[in-house]
């Protein structure tokens, strides 16, 4: 009997393709309401000073979904398709679960290329997905998180490790303070019993145990500019009190991003450092997982373990 293959959906918030997309992504981002010439001028800014003309972010999304196609093949040959759904981008969501049912396939598993689950983030991922699914007959599993996979906290932990041995004869008379980071969301998600800060804090836990650095804390970037409170302290304010408390190296580990885009290349390689450099204090960061095989390895293992609840109902 042949297998069924499956669709594996793939998300992740989305990049503008050029410089000349940002404006339609931006607006995208605002529920169909164009940015201010002020606000488009901030972001273009800020993604001019990351690429420089040139614009590679867009690939990172997509060398990850062809590396978890690769790894999915050589565990399982010819049952998983791996698919692009983005929530600001070309392909949407929408599109990547269209293209499942062109396909001709029936059985989906949907991942997001974020660890840590929040009904804002993951969950609106989810829901969108699940939506169109439902619509053209698909059935769909979702991985919901995947913060405590042990091969994720052993990239995590080894990229930590590399970094701490580089600042160490930068320490000075205190140790090298580790802030772990994820992108802030609003704090009412508090009141929701949204599980996204213990997530966080699990994996910074389970980080901190296999290194055994106990100097750490974890902090928040790259919040929204709204009206509504979001969780702090941003990285920013954190890195001045660390400062003050006289801690002459900074190891910044954003523990809630898996590749290299804007809020890591903008709000910690230039905004940080630029902070940094204003306190004196030395800072760097760890490398982002992009491909790294063992991250390919957490994403295909987590598909193939909820697959294997496809069909039981």
């Amino acid at each position: 009997m042949v297998q069924q293959k499956i669709g594996v959906l793939v998300m992740s918030y989305g990049t503008p393709q050029s410089l000349d997309d940002v404006e339609a992504y931006y607006t995208h981002i605002r529920r169909g309401h164009a940015p201010t010439a002020e606000q488009l001028k901030d972001l273009t800014d800020r993604y001019e000073a990351i690429v420089g003309g040139v614009f590679p972010l867009r690939k990172n999304t997509d060398a990850q979904v062809a590396g978890l196609q690769n790894r999915l093949n050589e565990i399982a040959p010819d049952r998983y398709v791996c698919y692009q759904g983005l929530k600001h981008a070309a392909p949407l969501i929408e599109d990547g679960v269209e293209q499942i049912a062109q396909d001709g396939i029936k059985h989906a598993i949907g991942i997001v290329l974020a660890p840590h689950y929040s009904v804002m983030s993951v969950g609106s991922y989810v829901k969108r997905a699940q939506e169109k699914a439902a619509e053209l007959g698909i059935k769909m599993k979702f991985v919901q998180s995947y913060h405590l996979h042990p091969k994720l906290i052993e990239a995590l932990t080894d990229r930590v490790n590399n970094v701490y041995e580089q600042l160490a004869p930068l320490q000075g008379d205190k140790p090298v303070k580790v802030l772990f980071s994820a992108h802030s969301l609003p704090e009412k998600i508090r009141e929701l019993g949204d599980p996204y800060e213990h997530q966080l804090m699990q994996t910074s836990e389970a980080i901190a145990e296999n290194t055994e650095i106990e100097d750490w804390q974890f902090t928040w970037q790259s919040a929204g500019r709204t009206h509504e409170p979001w969780l702090g302290p941003d990285i920013l304010d954190t890195m001045e009190q660390v400062a003050q408390q006289g801690y002459k190296a900074i190891l910044s580990a954003p523990i809630g991003f898996v590749s290299d885009h804007l809020e890591v290349l903008y709000d910690l390689d230039i905004e940080a450092k630029a902070k940094a450099k204003q306190l004196g204090v030395s800072f760097e960061r760890i490398a982002m997982l992009n491909t790294d095989p063992l991250y390919m390895d957490t994403l295909a293992e987590s598909v193939i373990t909820v697959s294997a609840q496809l069909g039981k109902e």
